[in-house]
């Protein structure tokens, strides 16, 4: 398993680097409330991406990191949790039932980010991304309901799980840390630059507020 999550940590970081060139500030206006997978994740603390570290450049890392516990929790799940995984699998086929899923086959850079954007205060959104995948999941049917039996026998497993994922967490911030001063370097080159270019620019905007040109001035 250590070479295997070794392996897999080190393709995820590479894809991460071959993504950053592209990376480029947001211009719109940023979200209000923090993203759950990135405020305090102890994976970007191991590579040391900090609050000073655009939201943007993070996210497409701690994503990527995370599809590998998960993926090592759902192969422990399937060899040895029988209840959880039949729980999962009838998920599944609940979820394959759906005729929209907005938030399938996004790319690491915007998987788990809120669908819609921030509203504004006087300004209601006709409709949004979110209430449409509402609308259709009240038409599929929920699950069977469990007995209090099963429903202590599914927590029981589902605290296994948890104990197992934070097992292969602490194992992979540990293999990332060898990656480190990769992540800093390419930080520093590609990332550094554009934020500095944002505050020169914003500066000098500050500076000059009115265009010296325009005699009403």
């Amino acid at each position: 398993m250590e070479r295997s999550l070794e392996t897999q940590v080190s393709q995820a970081v590479d894809a991460w680097l071959a993504w950053l060139p592209r990376w480029e500030p947001a211009t719109h206006r940023g979200r209000v409330a923090p993203c759950r997978r990135c405020f305090g994740s102890p994976v970007l603390s191991a590579v040391g991406l900090g609050a000073d570290v655009p939201h943007g450049v993070q996210h497409g890392l701690s994503t990527r990191v995370k599809t590998i516990v998960d993926r090592s929790v759902a192969e422990y799940t399937a060899q040895n949790l029988p209840m959880l995984q039949a729980e999962l699998d009838q998920q599944a086929a609940r979820n394959r039932a759906r005729s929209y899923l907005p938030g399938e086959g996004l790319e690491p850079e915007f998987e788990g980010l809120p669908m819609d954007p921030e509203p504004q205060p006087g300004a209601p959104f006709l409709f949004t991304i979110a209430g449409l995948a509402e609308e259709v999941d009240a038409d599929i049917p929920a699950l069977p309901p469990l007995t209090d039996e099963a429903k202590a026998a599914l927590r029981q497993e589902v605290s296994l799980a948890d104990d197992y994922a934070n097992m292969v967490g602490r194992e992979v911030c540990t293999i990332l840390l060898h990656h480190r001063l990769r992540v800093q370097t390419a930080i520093t080159q590609y990332v550094e630059p554009q934020i500095a270019a944002m505050l020169d620019e914003l500066t000098r905007s500050l500076d000059a507020p009115f265009d010296p040109r325009d005699p009403g001035a």
